[in-house]
């Protein structure tokens, strides 16, 4: 395994088990060896569901299958494997998907239709099934899993697990939220970029559950940006169990929105940490812009540059980099109104550099690895938060090789 990044937290956190949720992981050696590639989540009778899936026209043969499951709004098992992505392998990927949920159905005596799947790894690669299936008997009758377990066995080029909770109150009755995701590289927000599996013991309707899902997704996982480039196996699967309180007024779903908010982004956060080859975490704020959506591409523009994010990784203080990603952004914008600041400090005015301006500061804040930048467009009230990473030569050496 490579060397953990520089960026990540100290620690796994604490994560509550979920009730009506059980876990069991396995090796199949697929690809890793002596490691865990293959998680079974198991959900009790009524579990509420959504998802949300990658945009990709070459999505993979499970995110194809789990659409449907997401639309049924319940769910019994989620299966998912890392080596192997299952994308690009045309009927056979299909057919391998298939005899999957098939097995695992008669295995846990569940229907076929309440059973998603997940697959990350390499492109185009066929997947044999009877590599997964020979688990199924073995996973049902195992010792729960930890939600660290599950994390560190859907890792693919991850250089830690990623897994973050939160909890809030529903008349008088304790409710949690509990995640894990993986992503390292092949991240750009055009749904979730990844793969995340979040459950809580909170009871709330499927509707409800895909519209706050698809909400909260827009200011996480289609937040963040590594280097441009969306995965054909992004899911996001949300799983409400109902064993705790049930939300039924609009303030209990307001908060119960905050809490899974708190939890998305913290997940989508580690995932840039993770960036790979990453040495800095930087955050973009965009303001000013004539909309939300306008925001937000100018945001990306910038974390999506690639002379923006060697200049990041350099430590040097290029601003005119960024001048160049607003510019190029196809978005409205007034070089006479923009205002640029790095680590809160001011460096443009009336369309050209300030006249006081001095470079020291900046430099030290570059010298940091959490670097901050701030871009008023001086145009309307659309604001956007975009997290991305430096880029280095550590990016190319994990993807030269990747299936080496």
């Amino acid at each position: 395994m490579m060397d953990k990044s520089p960026l990540a937290p100290k620690s796994f956190p604490n994560l509550p088990q979920i009730a009506g949720v059980k876990m069991a992981v396995a090796q199949t050696g697929m690809k890793y060896q002596n490691r865990d590639d293959l998680l079974l989540m198991c959900f009790d009778e009524g579990t509420s569901f959504a998802g949300v899936f990658t945009k990709s026209a070459t999505a993979s043969a499970p995110v194809l299958a789990s659409r449907a499951v997401a639309d049924s709004g319940s769910i019994r098992a989620i299966l998912v494997n890392a080596g192997n992505a299952n994308a690009f392998t045309g009927a056979k990927g299909v057919s391998s998907v298939e005899a999957c949920i098939s097995a695992l159905s008669k295995t846990l005596d569940i229907p076929a239709d309440m059973i998603a799947t997940a697959s990350t790894g390499v492109i185009g690669e066929p997947l044999n099934a009877d590599e997964i299936t020979a688990h199924f008997a073995a996973l049902a009758a195992s010792a729960p899993a930890s939600w660290q377990e599950a994390a560190l066995a859907i890792r693919t080029t991850d250089t830690f697990e990623k897994g973050a909770t939160a909890s809030f109150t529903i008349n008088g009755k304790n409710c949690v939220i509990s995640g894990i995701a993986k992503g390292s590289g092949m991240i750009a927000p055009d749904m979730a970029t990844m793969l995340g599996f979040i459950a809580t013991d909170a009871g709330i309707a499927p509707d409800d559950l895909s519209d706050i899902l698809k909400r909260v997704t827009n200011d996480s996982f289609n937040a963040i940006t590594v280097d441009s480039d969306t995965s054909t196996s992004d899911s996001v699967y949300l799983a409400a169990t109902g064993q705790s309180a049930t939300l039924k007024t609009k303030d209990d779903l307001v908060q119960f929105e905050e809490a899974l908010r708190a939890v998305m982004i913290s997940l989508a956060t580690q995932i840039v940490r993770d960036g790979e080859g990453a040495s800095k975490f930087i955050t973009i704020d965009v303001t000013g812009a004539v909309s939300e959506a306008s925001a937000r591409r100018i945001g990306l523009a910038i974390g999506n540059s690639p002379l923006v994010k060697t200049a990041i990784a350099g430590e040097d203080a290029n601003w005119g980099r960024i001048v160049m990603a607003v510019g190029k952004a196809g978005e409205p914008a007034d070089r006479d109104k923009l205002a640029i600041a790095i680590g809160d400090i001011a460096i443009t005015e009336d369309g050209q550099r300030k006249h006081d301006y001095d470079e020291a500061p900046v430099a030290a804040h570059m010298k940091g690895d959490e670097i901050h930048i701030h871009v008023d467009i001086g145009l309307g009230d659309g604001k956007a938060r975009i997290w991305t990473c430096d880029l280095t030569h550590g990016y190319i050496s994990i993807n030269a090789d990747y299936r080496s």
